[in-house]
This record gives C-alpha cells, structure tokens and sequence, in this order.
C-alpha cells in the first residue's frame, strides 16, 4: 500500500529527541527515509539502529558554519535528493530580563535564530534548483503571541515568524513550500527551565501537549497538495486561554 511519502528524502534538525524525533518518526511511518540530525552522536547511532534501515543519522553542529556546509552534501552522498527540511532544532530560555543571563540568551538566539537561517540557507539552492521541496520550522505560540514569562524566546520566535513569512513569497515562484508549526507548551526537555510551580500547575490543568501532537500537525502540512501552502499551522492543548 502506498504511503504518503514514499519516495521522499527528508532531513530533521534536533532529531535525537522531543519534538524532532517524534516528526523523524511520524516521517518514517509514512515512507520517507529521514536523514536525522543532531550532533550527539552516539545518541543518533542507537536511535537509527533502531528505526530501521531508512533512519540515516548525520552528525551536525548546527552553531557551527563548517559543520552546518557538510549537511546537504553527505546527504545528497546518500540519498542523492532531499524533498523535506524539518528545522526543528532549538533552545529555550524564560524568566525576568532584570535578572537574566545574557550570555544563555545568545546561545538560545544563535540556535534559535541564525542556526536555523543559516541551515534553511544551505538546503534551499538545492530545491529551488529541482523546483520541488518542503521546509517545515518550528516556531511557537509565543512567536505570534508575547509571552510575558519568556521576553527573550518569544523575541527569537518573532524572528522564525518574520524569516518564514518573507522567505515563502521569495521560493513560492520556484515550486518550493515553507511553513511553521506553532504548538503551544510540549512536554520536552526545553521546559527544563520553567520554575517548578508553573510546571506543576501546567500538569495539574492539561496545558501541556506531547511532541507526537505536533509530528500530526507536520505530517499534515507536508501532505497538502502541492497547490496548497500551510504558511502556519498553530495548535494548543485545550485549556490554554491564548
């Protein structure tokens, strides 16, 4: 029985865990070999040994521009195409301006802001030049509603937002789609920095999704037909009152 990407090559930054992983999967299950990346390694080997054969790990440094320029040729070495480019990768930081780290908010904002540019940078030439291709980001609620616990996170997914939005009437001419996936709060490993009584309290109220909810919500836009754009795609757990 066919599948919905069959045939496709995709790519997924951030992939060796949370929401990346779960779009690698859900990208598997529908067909396509998944190229994952990260640069944990170890962490990619284990994982791809157990995905299966069209679960291709790829070490990448994403704040690293060398490392970011051997992205899409080791893929092309291997697959020799990439239809989709999931930039999912990233950081969080929350909490009071006054009192927070400028040095952690440049991490997160060169992860969150010039690492997924510069790695959307590297693929595009490649499907504009085959007039075919999807590139999903992952932005966030908070990058279309200010966020007051999270200034600085919010201000890096405004910049996702801006960067989408303009990029998608420069490529749409060429055949090639560019999209964000918003979700709202997502049990990962980036609400490590939420303080403990937020946390409890998101858990205590159902205002938390899980990762898989928002590999649905990508699946669905890569699947559109090709005379359609999903330019954003926001989701929610219910009881958030955004």
């Amino acid at each position: 029985m066919k599948q919905a990407l069959d045939g496709k090559v995709a790519a997924v930054t951030g992939a060796a865990s949370g929401i990346g992983l779960e779009c690698a999967k859900a990208m598997l299950a529908a067909g396509a070999t998944v190229f994952l990346v990260d640069r944990a390694t170890d962490r990619l080997a284990a994982l791809c040994a157990e995905l299966g054969e069209r679960a291709i790990p790829l070490t990448v440094d994403l704040l690293d521009s060398a490392s970011v320029a051997t992205m899409l040729p080791s893929i092309l070495a291997r697959a020799g195409q990439l239809d989709i480019f999931h930039a999912n990768a990233g950081a969080y930081v929350g909490g009071e301006v006054a009192t927070g780290d400028p040095d952690a908010w440049d991490r997160m904002l060169n992860l969150n802001i010039n690492a997924t540019f510069r790695s959307i940078h590297a693929v595009l030439p490649h499907m504009i030049e085959r007039r075919s291709g999807d590139i999903i980001v992952t932005s966030s609620i908070a990058g279309l509603v200010p966020v007051m616990w999270e200034p600085i996170y919010t201000a890096s997914k405004f910049a996702v937002q801006a960067f989408v939005h303009t990029v998608r009437r420069q490529i749409a001419p060429h055949g090639v789609r560019i999209g964000a996936v918003a979700p709202g709060p997502v049990v990962t490993a980036l609400l490590d920095d939420w303080p403990k009584a937020k946390m409890d309290e998101a858990l205590a109220n159902g205002s938390l999704m899980q990762p898989q909810e928002v590999a649905d919500a990508v699946l669905f836009m890569l699947t559109r037909p090709r005379t359609v754009t999903i330019r954003d795609l926001v989701i929610l757990p219910l009881s958030v009152d955004l």
